[in-house]
């Protein structure tokens, strides 16, 4: 399976106080198809209707989105997000 070159959060400048100043990070790889997917997903998404099972998991998913916002993915055509979505889902096997 062929993918694009991988994002990661060190691809987005970080402010030096973001948000919570001096709480630990990580840096997360993820492959340019899976991010522009989940950027579409959740900008469509009202995270009042997510099952979740604590308040710090829609948190999460909004930072997530927040992140998600700084690369350069947000600009995305509908024919990017049909191919990203074609690209992901390919071979899934469940």
């Amino acid at each position: 399976m062929t993918r694009h070159s991988a994002l990661t959060w060190q691809d987005a400048p970080m402010e030096t106080g973001f948000p919570w100043g001096s709480t630990p990070t990580v840096d997360l790889r993820l492959w340019r198809a899976d991010a522009i997917v989940l950027f579409d997903w959740l900008m469509s998404t009202d995270l009042n209707t997510v099952p979740i099972t604590h308040p710090a998991q829609k948190q999460a998913l909004a930072d997530l989105l927040a992140r998600l916002e700084e690369v350069d993915i947000i600009e995305s055509t509908s024919e990017e997000i049909a191919a990203a979505q074609a690209e992901v889902a390919k071979n899934m096997g469940w």
